[in-house]
């Protein structure tokens, strides 16, 4: 019995895989789950809008920066800055300050104050408005007496963009998106393949006349289709079911979705060169991939709030990238032009991939 039990550790201990599952992968879930799951919002970029300069619009954003929920991107002259904004995807919210602010308070009781969100995720939007609206009722009861026996209050109007009614669904829809055309593309392939060398197949393939760039080219293609046909009923269901606008090209949306396959196909080949068994290729791919996918790539939780460290992380994750694009297509109905610094990046990615997976990829076949 002991000497079995001896063996057993022997191995596991020689087997670096086998090692990396039992303690790499626990260690690697808590810390994602502990510092990345969190609906709190720190350090959201706003930008102002104050119409009046008083004393107290100064002092009501002296207020809401001074709490860790808020960082002041920029102060905007005009309300045709609002937009542009937006659309570069800087700022979460702008708070606009009525003219004649402190006026309106000490005359009139009441003074208008608008919040302007970026709803495109939802949540944000919600716990933003909330943490903006408490701020500044929390200075008007405290810091503002009324005068006469009047009432003062400030009334808040908040408008949401690209999602005015606040559907969850414009939240999820482009993650969906992307984690199925990860998953399909990458896990995918890297099981077909390795089953191929696990049955000893790959080997009878190779010595046909058929080249080896034919033979990966051909596994993978079915994917890509396959991959198509999930996108085009993914775009179906929510745009007629659950009623998600495509504002943008979608051929546009096409074409960068065939960008990110492209690199996903990559990573799959890349994952299947460092497996021998389907099972290993599985659970390299599923905590590789779709984990990481979900929690650092900003499709439930923003990455804004993680630790820096997360924030790094999460620069190296393609989904990242894909999912601001998908939202800036089919929400805001923007052009390359304004993510074109993403698209580069999946670009750059989906190179080195390419470039890594046929390297190793031959070195095996070798």
């Amino acid at each position: 019995m002991w000497a079995f039990i001896k063996k057993e550790f022997l191995y596991i201990f020689r087997d670096y895989r086998t090692m990396i599952i039992l303690f790499g992968m626990p260690l690697a879930q808590i810390i994602l789950f502990g510092f990345a799951i969190t609906n709190d919002i720190n350090n959201a970029h706003i930008a102002i809008l104050d119409n009046s300069k008083d004393v107290v619009t100064r002092e009501i954003t002296r207020k809401l920066l001074s709490s860790h929920y808020f960082i002041l991107d920029r102060y905007l002259k005009t309300d045709k800055e609002i937009k542009p904004a937006f659309q570069k995807g800087e700022i979460k919210e702008v708070v606009v300050f009525q003219k004649d602010f402190a006026q309106k308070i000490k005359t009139e009781g009441i003074a208008h104050v608008q919040l302007i969100l970026d709803a495109s995720d939802p949540n944000t939007a919600n716990i933003l408005n909330s943490y903006t609206e408490g701020i500044i009722n929390t200075y008007v009861l405290h810091k503002l007496a009324g005068e006469g026996g009047i009432p003062l209050k400030v009334n808040i109007q908040s408008t949401m963009l690209y999602n005015k009614e606040l559907k969850s669904v414009f939240m999820f829809v482009p993650g969906i998106i992307t984690v199925i055309l990860m998953l399909v593309s990458a896990m995918m392939t890297s099981i077909t393949i390795v089953r191929e060398k696990e049955l000893g197949t790959m080997e009878a393939l190779l010595v046909s006349p058929v080249k080896p760039n034919i033979i990966i080219l051909g596994k993978v293609v079915p994917y890509v289709v396959l991959s198509f046909v999930n996108l085009a009923i993914i775009l179906l269901l929510s745009q007629f079911v659950f009623g998600m606008p495509i504002r943008g090209s979608v051929l546009l949306l096409l074409a960068e979705s065939l960008l990110f396959l492209i690199m996903s196909l990559s990573l799959g080949i890349l994952i299947s060169t460092v497996s021998k068994t389907q099972q290993q290729a599985m659970m390299l791919s599923m905590f590789a991939l779709m984990l990481p996918t979900i929690l650092l790539s900003g499709f439930i939780f923003p990455i804004e709030n993680m630790p820096v460290v997360l924030q790094l992380l999460s620069d190296i994750m393609p989904g990242k990238w894909f999912i601001i694009i998908i939202k800036n297509i089919m929400l805001k109905g923007l052009g390359i032009t304004y993510f074109w610094k993403e698209t580069l990046i999946i670009f750059f990615m989906t190179l080195l991939l390419v470039v890594m997976s046929i390297k190793k990829f031959k070195i095996r076949l070798e």
